[in-house]
């Protein structure tokens, strides 16, 4: 038998003009679960990949003049070894990368044509029967896309106005070896988290 070098994955592009319709609440907790299984210590869950998303869409270079390769693989942890690893076959590999860019559009669609109905995808607890948000993994997911283009989101994390929109997201999401005393015991009081969590929304419409 013939023996050859094994091709790698062919990601498509983001096309923004293209058609899609957005995921169902039962679609994506059927995909929150798919990711949340995948045997990847780097796989986002629903949450993370909302706000990766996000991010990608108001980055200065936007995510569709991106090639699919560059930011795709991210979602689950990256590419590992051969075959279709992190994924049990090529047909679940698909059905994330599908479900994956509806989401986006979704998220597209909802920033430029409806953003006062635009929600991100938070966590919500019950405490003393009031429904605090917190935002955390969402931010850890904006932050994946902020690394990908550190100079261009530096100037908008430094900027007056920006950067003071953006200092939720960079609290929750960022890593708590460089806060200080304060922005800690702030963290963890999840009253506060609650209103930073809030704040982000602001953040993003400002962004979009």
């Amino acid at each position: 038998p013939k023996t050859g070098t094994m091709c790698p994955v062919q990601y498509p592009d983001y096309q923004p003009a293209l058609a899609s319709p957005p995921l169902s609440d039962d679609e994506l907790a059927a995909f929150d679960e798919l990711l949340t299984r995948l045997p990847a210590d780097e796989a986002m869950n629903i949450e993370a990949l909302d706000g990766y998303l996000t991010g990608l869409l108001l980055a200065p270079t936007p995510v569709a003049q991106l090639r699919g390769a560059a930011w795709l693989p991210a979602v689950w942890g990256g590419d590992v070894g051969a075959g279709e690893a992190p994924f049990a076959s090529g047909k679940q590999r698909k059905r994330a990368i599908v479900l994956t860019l509806r989401h986006l559009h979704a998220i597209d669609q909802a920033l430029q044509q409806a953003p006062e109905r635009w929600e991100p995808v938070f966590s919500i607890a019950e405490l003393d029967e009031r429904e605090l948000a917190d935002a955390e993994d969402w931010c850890v997911g904006f932050l994946q896309a902020v690394a990908m283009d550190p100079d261009g989101w530096g100037a908008l994390f430094e900027h007056a106005q920006f950067g003071a929109l953006l200092l939720p997201i960079a609290l929750l999401g960022g890593d708590d070896s460089t806060l200080n005393a304060a922005d800690l015991e702030r963290l963890a009081d999840p009253a506060q988290r609650d209103e930073l969590s809030r704040a982000i929304p602001d953040a993003v419409l400002a962004l979009a």
